[in-house]
């Protein structure tokens, strides 16, 4: 078939790319993208994932059954597509939980996305990153599927989903995650915690680190830095929700308990 290679390597894509592929053989025009795109659709070979954005369905597999990638669609919502939080940890290979919610960092995201038993959520980068001009710090392309993803660094997914719990999980599934990862840059974990700016934050990645001090071999150096940026008041570990906890005075945190005695599952 003459678009047979432009599918095989794009099992997701763009209306975009789509165009590009075909003005690359002479053929021009929405009207032609459009044909090609109502047969392919018709004899079942292309599903529409949502305005624009579309996945590939191999030779005699089930249109409606078939699984799609969900990565390569939360990459492909919108030009600048970042996998994070959660996923990102997903993509690792260190979720403790598989979840059938994705999100995705962009500068405009689009509304929650529901496509087959998936749930894509897109989240806006941090305001701090996008004054700064640093959106992709602590962002590495990898391949998957055959394709190029965005995707942010263990590094940059250590301190974000402890900034937005909201978008990572309970307490126990962000600790269990990240306690499965044996080695961090710490460099670039306080670098980035510091160009977040957000003093709750800050104290959130010196608690964390703290916990786990010999495990990731941290130096006084690391403490130093996220302690002048935590917060001059005692702040919520989740100002969202204000659990009771103890105070954790060096970092001025409400930390609740089972967090601080990592009591995951204990029979209160």
């Amino acid at each position: 078939m003459k678009h047979a290679e432009f599918f095989r390597k794009h099992p997701v894509f763009t209306g975009e790319e789509l165009a590009k592929h075909m003005s690359s053989h002479a053929e021009l025009g929405r009207r032609a993208q459009e044909a090609i795109l109502a047969y392919h659709q018709k004899v079942g070979r292309v599903v529409r994932v949502r305005r624009g954005l579309y996945t590939v369905i191999p030779a005699g597999a089930g249109t409606d059954s078939f699984p799609v990638d969900p990565f390569l669609v939360a990459a492909k919502l919108t030009v600048d597509a970042i996998l994070s939080y959660h996923t990102a940890l997903e993509f690792h290979g260190r979720a403790y939980s598989v979840y059938e919610n994705f999100t995705y960092s962009a500068s405009r995201p689009l509304g929650p996305l529901t496509f087959r038993s998936h749930v894509f959520r897109g989240t806006k980068f941090p305001q701090a990153l996008l004054r700064a001009g640093k959106v992709h710090v602590g962002v590495s392309t990898a391949e998957h599927a055959g394709m190029d993803l965005r995707v942010a660094s263990l590094e940059r997914t250590l301190v974000d989903v402890l900034d937005r719990p909201d978008l990572s999980g309970s307490w126990e599934e962000i600790w269990r995650s990240l306690e499965s990862v044996e080695f961090f840059d710490l460099d670039k974990v306080v670098e980035y915690a510091l160009l977040l700016g957000n003093a709750t934050t800050g104290a959130k990645v010196g608690f964390f680190l703290e916990q786990h001090r010999e495990q990731l071999m941290v130096e006084d150096r690391h403490f130093k830095a996220l302690q002048g940026l935590r917060p001059r008041q005692p702040h919520y570990l989740d100002r969202a929700k204000r659990t009771s906890g103890r105070l954790v005075s060096e970092w001025n945190l409400v930390v609740p308990r089972e967090v601080l005695e990592r009591a995951w599952g204990e029979v209160l």
